[in-house]
């Protein structure tokens, strides 16, 4: 628990301040370090107008739009027998969502652009805090048994949760820890209760 306290403790710390006093935590510094340096090459990569514009299209696609877009799919390619498939996926979204609030919380993680005033946000959060990722870990909750019920959706599968954790990225609003570990906890959570729920159908 000591040790928790204490990383959260880190990950709350700017990105940018000097090194932290310590052996023990020059290793967190470095890591911390190269994670913000990732932020400024994913934020240069969304410099030009028309990239720029597509990393706030895809952010904003994640605050809900593209459910909307994946339903008709579903139903489209599993009949009205996807709605289990859709009430799974609802499932998954919930109950990640009873523990994001929390790990927000717990780590009170500075966004990228708050850290670093030379990173530019691209549009409004959501919310305060950073990690992990809500709309990568949302996305790859979904995904999991739409995935498994039409195995042929995966590479497209792969593609939105790789757009959608660039994005993020690229608006300065994560780090790539943030979208790793939101996509970790979703597949951890998401993918063994759709395959035993999957299993009853």
């Amino acid at each position: 628990m000591a040790f928790t306290t204490n990383l959260a403790g880190k990950l709350t710390r700017d990105a940018s301040s000097g090194p932290q006093i310590g052996p023990s935590s020059q290793w967190l510094q470095t890591f911390l370090d190269a994670d913000l340096a990732a932020v400024h090459l994913f934020s240069r990569s969304a410099r030009p107008t028309v990239i720029r514009w597509l990393a706030i299209g895809v952010s904003k696609l994640g605050n809900g739009w593209i459910y909307l877009i994946l339903l008709p799919l579903v139903f489209w390619r599993l009949g009205w027998n996807g709605w289990h498939i859709v009430a799974l996926a609802g499932v998954n979204a919930a109950l990640l969502h009873t523990l994001y609030p929390i790990l927000k919380r717990r780590f009170r993680r500075k966004r990228p652009f708050h850290a670093d005033a030379r990173l530019p946000s691209l549009l409004k959060t959501l919310d305060e805090h950073s990690f992990p990722s809500g709309h990568a870990m949302t996305i790859t909750g979904v995904l999991a048994p739409i995935v498994l019920a039409w195995p042929a959706m995966t590479v497209s599968a792969v593609v939105i949760v790789l757009s959608m954790a660039w994005s993020r990225i690229a608006t300065a609003h994560h780090y790539p820890t943030d979208v790793i570990a939101g996509v970790a906890l979703a597949g951890a959570l998401s993918f063994p209760l759709s395959s035993y729920a999957l299993a009853f159908f």
